[in-house]
């Protein structure tokens, strides 16, 4: 799709984190507020995003709120430093793009800038804004490589970044392409999403975008999902006292 302005636009684009899952698995250890609140080295996950985006000069974020999101909005208010944060609270839950969905009204820039609140991936997020201009791009997902692929599933593209398939968890263990949590998606294809119901971005709608301008950006940066105990407890290694905060 053809567009105008200039990939330099970057800094008036709107951030969205989606923060609004039930985060059962990590209920063993995070039972009074939602995972995207978990503490790592005394201050919340979110907070570690909030600071990617100031870095990348964004000033603009909505959040996507759900399970306990009246905690996510008691705490940080209407801002976290140079940040003006904004709310979608849902009244029931609607999945990953009926939650984008529903606070489409709040979006003022096309692209949007999605991001997963419970992962973080060392990113130079404005080459990845300028990769999708350049490619003319409706939708892009930023992949990240890791080690074994079976508890994220994968994502197979051609050499000029057009994604083919998505690949299921749980296959055979081996190196791949994984979806980092991190997207730019136009507000066309976000206006397509059902509005009722729960729908899910991973699973039904990047599915039915394969051909439809739906690229990949791959990408070698550390990569954190909190989603599991397990994976929680090496959050504070990864944002060690070296200044691993993926910028």
């Amino acid at each position: 799709m053809k567009r105008s302005g200039t990939a330099r636009d970057w800094s008036g684009i709107t951030a969205t984190i989606l923060t609004g899952g039930l985060g059962m698995r990590l209920r063993s250890v995070i039972v009074d507020r939602p995972k995207v609140l978990a503490e790592v080295r005394g201050k919340p996950f979110l907070a570690y995003l909030f600071d990617q985006l100031i870095d990348a000069h964004i000033r603009d974020v909505v959040l996507c709120t759900g399970y306990l999101g009246e905690h996510i909005q008691n705490l940080f208010g209407d801002s976290y430093k140079s940040l003006r944060l904004a709310y979608s609270q849902e009244s029931a839950p609607r999945g990953t793009a009926g939650a984008l969905r529903l606070a489409l009204p709040l979006y003022t820039s096309d692209p949007v800038l999605v991001m997963n609140g419970d992962s973080f991936c060392q990113v130079n997020l404005h080459k990845f804004y300028t990769w999708y201009w350049e490619r003319q791009a409706d939708a892009a997902v930023l992949l990240t490589h890791v080690a074994d692929v079976r508890r994220y599933g994968s994502v197979n593209c051609d050499t000029y970044g057009r994604i083919l398939s998505f690949e299921e968890k749980g296959g055979k263990a081996s190196p791949g392409w994984i979806n980092a949590g991190i997207y730019l998606l136009s507000r066309h294809l976000l206006s397509e999403i059902p509005e009722e119901g729960v729908v899910s971005l991973e699973r039904e709608i990047f599915p039915l975008w394969v051909g439809r301008g739906l690229y990949a950006y791959c990408y070698h940066g550390n990569f954190l999902d909190i989603g599991t105990p397990e994976s929680y407890g090496i959050a504070e290694q990864f944002f060690d006292s070296k200044g691993n905060n993926g910028y």
